[in-house]
């Protein structure tokens, strides 16, 4: 615990300092962290996504494969790094050994200690070089050189831009007190190094930033579709309870009404049948003006009751006769028993078939339309299904939302609803609505 709250307070700058001291406290900081501090720290190379990209597109059989690909080549560039060390210190003996196979082994240790792997290719480096004249290039021997150039691009991969130009600046540091204290005499293969390693290093890092920029984007977007879609959700409930509540407000008045004129048709009445439609009415009242307040909450500051009545199943003819005004060719089927059935259900079976068909007129321009109305036992099924578009008119983009708004609805009476395309690349709504013996009757 000591131990992290000592790197807190040193990747924390002291406010009371000045701005430029804050900033090399920081860096110096972010220094330690990721070049010191996780120097040690265990990180094996996790397999490559298979479900994205060109990979996805390869049989499963090779796919399960292909996540190892990444680790197949780190291990070539091993290779490579042993055969370039080998072809000069097999004559050498056992110092030619050693600088043939440490270079290839820090290679390896980028899969699982990336960061330490970076340390020993640097301390290996005047080991190497001092292990004879047979390596050419000072201070960077051939294998070394090639070595410390793919650790520095492996590990950037692994890691990130700031741990990468750490690592190029204590690389520069190193080539610069091996030039001024240990290369006299020598030629200098230092600025080649730097040069490449540089170029390495920032095709890294702008790979890395654009996968990050992509990421971002693609979590954004998805933030936004969901708080999209919970927006369309609310903002269809509160529809509902708009239009619920003027049906509901309607009959509530008609039975405060009713029961306050109930007494004066009855010549003589009992005292008790005229405090029970009293009791009645003033329930009536109470409820009426209880659900006007919680109603109030979704209303809108602009919003108006209808003047006219809400839309039932009986007005389908209508609609049919409105759409077809635009173009669109309906035939309408009813099957059953018709009946009436509760307010709230047929204002909602209307507001389904409406946004059913303002879908196909927006997305399948020149289709032709079916709506099926079927009073069943159990309840009231609905259908409505269209071709594909026809003409040259271009569909219309859309969100989704009205589909979602039908689903508000369906579910808000407890009923079943699919949505989906058909083989004929046409569209189907299909609503089932259960309606109780009692309510229908009611």
């Amino acid at each position: 615990m000591g131990g992290v709250t000592q790197t807190q307070a040193a990747a924390t700058p002291d406010p009371s300092r000045s701005p430029e001291f804050r900033l090399v406290q920081v860096a110096l900081g972010g220094l330690r962290q990721e070049l010191f501090h996780d120097a040690f720290a265990y990180r094996p190379l996790a397999r490559m996504d298979t479900e994205s990209g060109l990979v996805a597109r390869l049989p499963q059989r090779i796919r399960q494969y292909a996540g190892l690909l990444p680790h197949a080549i780190v291990a070539g560039a091993a290779f490579i790094v042993f055969f370039i060390g080998y072809e000069r210190a097999r004559h050498y003996g056992l110092p030619g050994l050693f600088a043939a196979c440490v270079p290839p082994a820090i290679v390896l240790m980028t899969l699982i200690r990336p960061v330490l792997a970076f340390w020993a290719s640097l301390v290996s480096v005047p080991f190497i070089s001092a292990s004879g004249d047979f390596w050419g290039g000072w201070p960077w021997a051939a294998n070394s050189f090639a070595t410390h150039l793919v650790v520095l691009t492996v590990v950037a991969a692994r890691t990130n831009p700031r741990t990468a130009g750490w690592m190029w600046i204590g690389t520069a540091g190193y080539a610069l007190f091996a030039e001024m204290f240990l290369g006299v005499g020598h030629g200098s293969d230092s600025a080649p190094l730097l040069f490449v390693s540089a170029l390495s290093l920032l095709t890294v890092t702008l790979i890395q930033t654009r996968r990050q920029a992509a990421r971002d984007v693609t979590a954004q977007q998805t933030v936004t579709a969901q708080e999209i879609s919970k927006r369309t959700v609310l903002e269809e409930r509160t529809t509902i309870a708009r239009e619920l509540h003027d049906v509901v407000a309607h009959h509530m008045s008609v039975v405060a009404i009713q029961a306050e004129a109930a007494p004066y048709r009855v010549e003589n009445p009992p005292p008790e049948l005229e405090q029970a439609f009293l009791t009645i009415r003033e329930n009536a009242v109470a409820a009426l003006t209880e659900l006007r307040r919680i109603l109030g909450v979704v209303r809108a500051e602009d919003y108006e009751a209808p003047d006219a009545p809400q839309p039932t199943l009986g007005d389908l003819d209508t609609l049919v006769r409105n759409v077809s005004e635009a173009g669109l060719v309906v035939e309408k089927t009813v099957t059953g028993s018709v009946r009436e059935l509760p307010q709230g259900v047929e204002l909602s079976a209307y507001r389904i078939v409406q946004e059913a068909l303002s879908n196909v007129l927006r997305h399948a321009p020149g289709a032709a339309a079916k709506v099926e109305v079927s009073y069943v036992l159990g309840g009231l099924g609905l259908r409505v299904a269209n071709g594909p578009a026809r003409g040259l008119a271009k569909p219309s983009p859309g969100a989704g939302h009205g589909i979602t708004g039908m689903h508000e609805r369906v579910a808000m009476l407890g009923g079943e609803m699919t949505a989906e395309e058909t083989p004929d690349g046409g569209y189907e709504v299909a609503v089932f609505i259960p309606v109780s013996r009692e309510a229908a009757e009611q």
